[in-house]
């Protein structure tokens, strides 16, 4: 669900036409206030409802996925949609990666050759980029990758339910925004657009991919983000006919074939792990 709700984000960025730190500010605002206005609900309606900040590791996530907010706005004015969402689509790979060096989970062959395909995708993709004077773009995008792929592993080594610190944490940009906004002036043609965007989509989908972490790996939450790497390109080209270069094409389908391949080997693995670990009652 959570995925599934990102896809549409972007789009709903480029409708607004706007100003990035003017749609930073009231996206991350609307967010907030969202966020704030469902959790005094569910506290209201049930004392087991999640904390907004759990501990310190709650700071630590919600100023990861605050910072991923930053680089992520910056990217999409600064970069093609698919350029951006292939660049997003590594944060799986950078989890492997946290995963490995700071909970112990070592990947195995087929990770690293997945990873090594997925590094080859993203050369390819920031290649076209230099000459086109995207490569700020291209490099805020992998920032954003890296700090999604850190704000997960954190979670996931805590333990804790961070449904809500991802949302809240969006008040760390929203304070950047609204003083770069007090400079330059607030500038949205279509606010609309992005009110919708920070009360429905953003809560539902930081709410739900922050929630994965407690039930399954770093690195599998993360393949879900790969739902707005095939599918935000489409919906920018049926608004906007915004196509893809060929570059952004080629080095996007490597990234997809790779963890597409990587997965259905995880699944396949998972499987050989329970029917070893069966036990077989007598008839």
């Amino acid at each position: 669900m959570g995925g599934l709700a990102l896809t549409v984000d972007i789009p709903l960025l480029k409708l607004a036409n706007g100003e990035a730190w003017s749609v930073l500010m009231l996206r991350t605002g609307v967010t907030f206030l969202a966020a704030l206005l469902i959790w005094a609900v569910w506290r209201l309606a049930s004392p087991s409802a999640p904390k907004l900040v759990p501990g310190r590791a709650g700071l630590a996530v919600a100023a990861l996925y605050g910072l991923g907010s930053i680089f992520f706005v910056t990217a999409v004015y600064n970069t093609t949609t698919a350029n951006l969402v292939f660049i997003l689509a590594f944060n799986t790979m950078f989890a492997a990666l946290l995963s490995w060096l700071f909970l112990g989970e070592r990947p195995g062959s087929a990770t690293l050759l997945a990873m090594a395909a997925m590094i080859a995708g993203i050369l390819i993709i920031v290649w076209d980029s230099v000459g086109a004077g995207n490569l700020f773009g291209d490099m805020m995008a992998a920032c954003s990758a890296l700090t999604i792929a850190s704000a997960i592993t954190i979670s996931r080594a805590s333990g804790d339910n961070m449904g809500f610190t991802a949302i809240t944490g969006v008040i760390f940009p929203f304070a950047v925004a609204a003083i770069m906004v007090g400079g330059s002036g607030y500038q949205i043609e279509a606010p609309w657009w992005i009110i919708f965007n920070g009360a429905v989509i953003m809560p539902l989908s930081f709410y739900c991919l922050a929630t994965g972490p407690r039930y399954i790996s770093g690195p599998e939450v993360a393949m879900f983000y790969l739902l707005e790497t095939v599918l935000a390109p489409v919906w920018m080209w049926v608004i906007f006919q915004e196509a893809p270069t060929r570059n952004s094409l080629i080095g996007g389908l490597i990234l997809i074939t790779a963890l597409v391949a990587h997965s259905v080997w995880q699944l396949a693995e998972g499987r050989k792990r329970r029917a070893a670990t069966a036990v077989n009652y007598p008839a």
